[in-house]
């Protein structure tokens, strides 16, 4: 037998609402709503209904391929949009928001489009499943499909409202089942602790698809447990009763839009149909509660409610009616007959079709700087870049003066560009990235700091799912150019959590641009041009460069900027080719040195960017030479190198006059003890060896 649901926020004492007071809990409706009003209100919310009813019969009919259900969600959804301000204050829906997205200013035809995966679908024109809303023109900022993840997006999003000194308000919601994941309290901490304009409502219908609320929530009720959060206004309200439920919204929205700081509600809702298309609610909820629920349908409800307060008669609901059915019914055969998205669409808009810095026509400069260090040019490039760009913040753990970073890369940015525009974060990955995702999308330019790449897994959910996919699932309708700095490598006694190698499994995701810079020079040039695109930038400093001599340079100028994609030889040859990147630069380069002696010519290209990565550049060396070594840090199984070495295999195997080589680390951990890390990861002699066989061939 299924487990009983418990009850949640619908029998917590009236007085539980808003800290223990609620403004206008005692306030007559009249006074905060028009017959009007009210009447709008209804209206949006038989356009909800009428729209959910079409689509499950749609469904049937195999015109929409999958749908989410919102009804019992309604009235709350409805107040609270219209207690804010559309296209001014911000929104991060989630999937059962379909009333509130029509409230704010959503259709019936572009929300019908989207579900029937048409072009003219606001969200994504066709690239998302049904019930992911989302409109640039209204601030609702297209939406994905994992739970939880949209929170630190809505924060970074009204952290930005802070900065412009305006008045905006963010929305963001969920279901109870989302705030079981961790990035949802990482958001409620930051909000309210810098008292960020955002008001968090979780829609609490008993129910995480088939998990009931008792196994996820502590006592049931996420009211309960905010409390010990400071500045935070919250609400817990009937999600049922619209005026009620307009109450807590109209006070919540004046709370955080009066800069006094977040505010959370959580609503009672019911969930009257199935959580998806897939579902089957039968196999879980127990016989009876449904009919319990239908009992508490917000539209019969506030329909008596309207009737009884002579704001409609029964003639006007039924012409509502009528008239809601007939618009449903014209939307979707418009959404029927709107194309759809084309085959020869499928890779557009995966990156901006804008090249800040375009790689054609460039030339290598001579530098003629003084002797730099790599870490004090990615200092002297960040310096340069916020100057030359107000919207750009840099934040991370520990970036602040005085620390200015573990490695000194962001020493001087506090003093010189205020606490503003560089400053700390907390000690939480997924929050710098998410929160960079919700300030880039409205326009800042987040240079973040990860302080070790073996720590960046936290945000992984963020950068694979959000960040990368935000241009492309919105059909370039949202962009998304965060600047990932990040710390990697080995050869510095770092043991297994500070010498990580990440670029292979990065590499992976498309969408995303990696640089990995060997040289002062190059990391001042490629990092000047990641700030200035206009795409998401993983950029990977390796550590054990940031101040080795081998690596230092004649420093740049300000307006040096190096195209992605642009590889560089560093030593000429005509006998074997080495592809390399990072730290391998250098050990490749004395290998080549001690063939060289031998009478065997191998020439040293560094790639400098992973993607995109200097195709035509590797292809053509290949062809000279006829025998190629990869040489990378990372891991052998799966690293980049194998991608390289496979894209040669398919484009110049008839060139090869020896199997491919590759050096690698060995497909385990990095230890700590000297010996282990020196067995571990590639050495001089390692890349010499090779160099050996396939000179032999």
């Amino acid at each position: 037998m299924a487990p009983k649901r418990t009850a949640a926020v619908k029998d917590l004492p009236p007085s539980a609402a808003s800290n223990g007071t609620m403004k206008y809990e005692k306030t007559p409706f009249r006074e905060i709503l028009t017959d009007a009003q009210l009447i709008a209100a209804y209206r949006t919310m038989l356009l909800a209904r009428a729209i959910d009813e079409k689509e499950m019969i749609l469904l049937k009919q195999g015109k929409i391929l999958f749908h989410i259900s919102g009804p019992g969600h309604e009235a709350v959804q409805t107040a609270m949009a219209m207690a804010m301000r559309p296209a001014y204050d911000w929104a991060y829906p989630y999937y059962r928001d379909l009333a509130f997205s029509l409230a704010f200013g959503s259709t019936a035809k572009g929300i019908l489009c989207e579900n029937m995966h048409r072009t003219e679908g606001p969200s994504s024109h066709g690239r998302q499943m049904p019930s992911h809303y989302g409109d640039k023109s209204l601030r609702i900022v297209g939406q994905s499909s994992p739970t939880g993840t949209q929170y630190l997006q809505a924060v970074g999003t009204a952290m930005g409202s802070v900065k412009e000194g305006n008045d905006e308000v963010t929305y963001v919601s969920s279901g109870e089942g989302a705030t079981s994941e961790g990035e949802f309290w990482e958001a409620v901490n930051w909000a309210a602790r810098e008292k960020f304009p955002v008001i968090f409502m979780v829609q609490n219908n008993g129910y995480a698809i088939s998990v009931p609320v008792q196994e996820q929530i502590a006592g049931g009720s996420l009211y309960r447990l905010m409390d010990g959060y400071p500045n935070m206004k919250k609400f817990a309200v009937d999600g049922t009763d619209f005026v009620e439920s307009y109450k807590a919204a109209k006070e919540a929205v004046e709370h955080c839009r009066s800069g006094q700081g977040p505010a959370f509600i959580e609503a009672s809702c019911v969930r009257l149909f199935p959580h998806s298309s897939s579902d089957d609610p039968k196999k879980y909820r127990p016989v009876g509660e449904i009919e319990e629920d239908k009992k508490r349908d917000p539209l019969p409800k506030f329909e008596r409610f309207l009737v009884e307060q002579r704001v409609l008669t029964l003639k006007q609901v039924e012409a509502l009616r009528a008239e809601v059915r007939t618009e449903v019914e014209a939307a979707a055969e418009y959404a029927e007959a709107a194309p759809s998205p084309t085959a020869d669409t499928v890779e557009r808009n995966l990156f901006s079709p804008v090249i800040a810095v375009p790689k054609e026509g460039f030339e290598e400069p001579v530098h003629t700087g003084g002797s730099i260090v790599m870490v004090d040019a990615i200092n002297h490039a960040l310096h340069e870049e916020m100057k030359r760009n107000p919207k750009m913040l840099v934040y991370g753990e520990d970036v602040a003066d005085g620390k200015g970073g573990v490695f000194t890369a962001t020493k001087g940015l506090t003093n010189v560009f205020g606490g503003e525009r560089c400053f700390n974060s907390p000690l939480a990955e997924a929050s710098i990235v998410g929160t960079a995702i919700g300030l880039a999308v409205r326009g800042f330019k987040p240079v973040v700091e990860i302080q070790f790449g073996d720590y960046i897994w936290p945000a992984f959910m963020q950068i694979k799912d959000e960040l990368v996919h935000m241009r492309y699932r919105t059909d370039g309708d949202w962009s998304c150019p965060v600047v990932i700095r990040v710390a990697v490598g080995g050869y510095i006694r770092g043991g297994l959590y500070h010498s990580q190698s990440i670029e292979g499994l990065f590499a992976h995701i498309p969408g995303l641009w990696i640089a990995f810079p060997s040289n002062a020079a190059d990391a001042k040039g490629l990092l000047k041009t990641a700030i200035r695109e206009d795409n998401p930038v993983l950029f990977c400093e390796h550590k054990g460069l940031y101040r080795q001599q081998f690596a230092a340079s004649p420093e740049p100028g300000d307006e040096y900027c190096l195209p992605f994609g642009v590889a560089k030889v560093r030593r000429e040859g005509s006998d074997i080719t080495i592809v390399t990147w990072g730290f391998m630069v250098q050990r490749s380069i004395e290998a080549a040195r001690k063939m060289e002696e031998h009478g065997v010519s191998c020439e040293v290209i560094d790639l400098r960017t992973i993607c995109p990565w200097d195709r035509e550049a590797v292809f053509r060396s290949v062809r000279k030479t006829g025998k190629v070594l990869i040489v990378h840090e990372d891991n052998k199984t799966g690293g980049f190198g194998a991608e390289i070495g496979t894209q040669i295999a398919e484009e110049c195997f008839h060139h090869l006059d020896a199997p491919l080589q590759r050096v690698a680390a060995l497909d385990t951990p990095i230890a700590f003890a000297p010996a282990l890390e020196t067995s571990i990861l590639p050495q001089e002699h390692h890349i010499t060896a090779a160099l050996e066989r396939l000179a032999a061939f």
